[in-house]
């Protein structure tokens, strides 16, 4: 198999792990579990399973500076916990298709906050970016075309959230980037998560779920493919590809999301809906400015 097409599919591959989130978190939300505890479920899981792998195959990178910890705890309890909630949140009271397409508002905000916090320049394809991503929310949640607001207010407001804390993980990991593989950064992150979400959620008590088989199974899915696999694959690619093509590639997530929720969620989607969705990813994809080859670790779930 050629190697550009491994990388590339590889990449995809990684994004739609990402996309098919929604068909393991249904089947908790059934079960009786809240956003809340799917977001404990998520991170114990994920990280029960990244450190596992840690420990086999590459024990010596879990070493690493105690005042680095500082930027995963902030990663895991402030981004990774608010942006999954909030996530999950607007898919129990709307559609995956528009949790995902709100949560791709994330680049925006990276932009925004890119500025503010390491003085990135602000350019006016960027801010063409802005502009679409604005007028493509207003279709996806009814304003557009005919004024008339077709989800909630707070749906609306939870689903900036999720893009806007989703943003933060950038912010946060961006220093330790360059000191520390992803996998380590993951690891550390999701252990704080994970220490976080059981402090501060029930889900403990309800333990007895784990006994229906249904519910076991759709936990370590969401775990293995939404978020390890996710991150394995896409991570992969992003060793050879510059990171504007992979975000273009990563896409992919949202276009998957979409589908999952119209073919097997039971979703519709609008005419004036499929037209938002198709310019916030169009925004998302402009404003990734052309770069030199650069890892990073912003996209995904």
């Amino acid at each position: 198999m050629d190697t550009r097409f491994r990388v590339y599919l590889a990449t995809i591959v990684g994004a739609a792990c990402w996309g098919l989130i929604g068909l393991f978190i249904a089947p908790l939300y059934d079960a009786g579990f809240t956003p809340w505890d799917a977001v404990t479920i998520r991170a114990v899981f994920t990280f029960a399973i990244l450190i596992l792998i840690m420990l086999v195959t590459s024990p010596k990178q879990l070493k690493t500076d105690w005042r680095d910890h500082l930027f995963f705890a902030s990663a895991g309890v402030i981004s990774i916990a608010f942006f999954n909630y909030f996530y999950f949140d607007v898919f129990a009271q709307s559609s995956l298709a528009i949790a995902v397409t709100l949560l791709y508002t994330g680049p925006i905000f990276v932009t925004l906050l890119s500025r503010i916090f390491f003085k990135e320049a602000i350019t006016s394809r960027k801010m063409g970016a802005l502009g679409l991503a604005v007028v493509g929310c207003g279709f996806v949640v009814g304003f557009f075309p005919y004024g008339e607001q077709a989800i909630s207010l707070q749906v609306v407001l939870f689903g900036l959230l999720s893009g806007f804390f989703y943003a933060l993980y950038s912010i946060f990991t961006k220093p330790v980037t360059k000191k520390y593989s992803v996998m380590t950064i993951t690891t550390y992150v999701f252990f704080y998560t994970s220490v976080f979400m059981l402090l501060f959620s029930d889900t403990t008590q309800k333990m007895v779920l784990f006994q229906q088989t249904e519910v076991l199974v759709s936990a370590l899915l969401l775990a293995f493919i939404s978020t390890v696999a996710g991150y394995f694959f896409y991570t992969f690619g992003l060793k050879y590809l510059e990171a504007s093509k992979a975000s273009i590639l990563a896409t992919m997530e949202p276009l998957v999301a979409v589908l999952t929720g119209v073919l097997f969620l039971g979703e519709f989607l609008s005419f004036w809906q499929v037209i938002g969705i198709v310019l916030v990813l169009y925004a998302a994809i402009l404003v990734v400015e052309r770069k030199k080859k650069q890892p990073s670790i912003q996209q995904g779930m």
